[in-house]
């Protein structure tokens, strides 16, 4: 196991366990958890290994599972099944230009990889639970071109959801600017619900929104059913975000997210900020999704 993989943790045999509210547990090298009410609900995916193709082909990207109310199986979706490279909660692109090299960060089929470096921070109480990353992205050629902090918050007080989460990335270019480009249905900030995902249907903020059409919109909801049991995940896409976001809404296998086009110059760092809520039973109102949706702009 090599160093990256060992920074994973000075891991947690077992949970950290603490206050009532968060605590972290994880296996060093493959995932640590969020917890809350003592069990797992959300799992960083962070192990990378090379050491064969199907072992390279699981570990490429890290991105974050949503568990399921057992604390075994889990609401997203992982490796393998349609469209292997959909996994929990990600983001990327699949058209990275950078120094007049262009790589796939979104399928990454030819070496390249969204790899896990080490832990920043984390910190739990009752009220939160704070994990902070930083992750490399790497091209073909295995040079760098995005050095991310990534930062995921668990919000333990939101009595009405099943998880309240803010995800906040930083990319900075690194030894030259960074392109990302791509199209709604293959970059950005997405979600994406398990292989056995079931009656997906989409709210938007009023009534009319085409999302292949109009941009910058605020929030959309996805209602669907997994496991048997029905969810409503609420994507929300911050103001201060670059204009111009994309929604992709529309599949009918849930995954959905929003896709921006910009420049990183060398140096310099694009900062995003979503907010993911997950409800279970019926779909609430628009009014009550708009109402969520102010307190995250607050």
């Amino acid at each position: 196991m090599n160093s990256n993989a060992l920074s994973i943790g000075i891991v947690l045999a077992g949970a950290l366990q603490g206050l009532a509210g968060g605590a972290f547990s994880g296996t060093a090298g493959t995932h640590l958890d969020i917890m809350q009410g003592g069990k797992p609900l959300v799992r960083y995916m962070s192990a990378f290994d090379r050491s064969s193709p199907d072992a390279a082909h699981k570990t490429y990207k890290v991105y974050h599972h949503v568990m399921a109310p057992d604390g075994t199986n889990t609401l997203t979706k992982g490796a393998g099944h349609k469209f292997t490279h959909h996994r929990g909660i990600f983001i990327g692109w699949n058209k990275v230009s950078h120094n007049n090299k262009q790589s796939d960060l979104w399928h990454l089929k030819s070496g390249e990889a969204i790899k896990h470096n080490k832990i920043l921070k984390k910190e739990a109480d009752d009220k939160q639970s704070v994990l902070s990353t930083q992750i490399d992205w790497l091209m073909k050629d295995g040079v760098k071109c995005i050095e991310e902090i990534r930062t995921v918050t668990v919000h333990h007080t939101d009595k009405d959801a099943y998880l309240l989460l803010d995800f906040e990335t930083e990319l900075t270019a690194i030894d030259g600017g960074v392109v990302l480009k791509g199209d709604p249905e293959h970059a950005g900030f997405q979600y994406r619900p398990h292989q056995e995902v079931k009656a997906v249907t989409y709210t938007f903020h009023k009534d009319g929104i085409d999302p292949k059409v109009d941009k910058n919109l605020p929030w959309v909801a996805e209602s669907n059913a997994v496991h048997g049991n029905k969810y409503t995940v609420q994507h929300m896409n911050h103001p201060d975000n670059p204009k111009g976001t994309v929604y992709s809404a529309y599949r009918d296998y849930g995954r959905f997210g929003c896709f921006i086009q910009t420049d990183i110059k060398d140096g310099e760092t694009l900062k995003l900020k979503y907010r993911l809520r997950i409800t279970t039973g019926d779909t609430p109102e628009a009014d009550v999704l708009a109402a969520q949706y102010g307190l995250f702009v607050e």
